[in-house]
């Protein structure tokens, strides 16, 4: 398969964050099937891949569309690198990134409970149900683990939090 963009050391820097806008739930799902599937999905069974897809794809996602959710993607020229999806403006639903190891999915968060907090200033912990691959990752950006790696519907994850109280978040 080919890579969807080429990622290099200058990528953090020519990285540009804005919401998703409508129409490109297509796009983001391709960037969320194709990171989900070299990363995420050789820990699960077919039935959890299953599930994952019935939440992640365009309808799933457009159908979310609400004042409490949030995407934002990453862009690098004209190609996605980035998305992140958080519902209820407290829990990332969705974080997959392209070119990991370049502070991406980090300025994802940030920027989306930057977002959330202008809905819900009081807004003081964010949580996710992190896939076992992904949870040093959220473990570096201030996440806690509240939990043993737990398994629903074939989907394996940890279920994590993040006070917002700290600085840097």
């Amino acid at each position: 398969m080919e890579p969807m963009t080429r990622c290099d050391r200058r990528t953090d820097v020519d990285v540009r964050y804005r919401l998703m806008q409508r129409g490109e739930e297509e796009s983001v799902c391709a960037l969320v099937e194709k990171v989900f599937n070299e990363f995420v999905a050789p820990d699960y069974d077919s039935d959890g891949v299953n599930e994952f897809f019935k939440f992640a794809n365009p309808s799933a996602l457009a159908g979310r569309t609400g004042m409490e959710q949030v995407v934002m993607v990453a862009e690098k020229g004209p190609d996605l690198v980035g998305i992140i999806e958080i519902l209820n403006c407290s829990h990332i639903a969705m974080l997959f990134v392209i070119c990991r190891g370049r502070g991406i999915a980090r300025e994802l968060v940030k920027r989306t409970v930057e977002a959330c907090r202008e809905m819900l200033p009081d807004l003081s912990r964010i949580t996710v149900n992190s896939s076992p691959y992904a949870e040093p990752v959220y473990s570096r950006m201030g996440f806690k683990a509240m939990g043993p790696v737990r398994k629903q519907n074939g989907i394996l994850f940890v279920p994590m939090a993040c006070d917002l109280d700290r600085p840097g978040h």
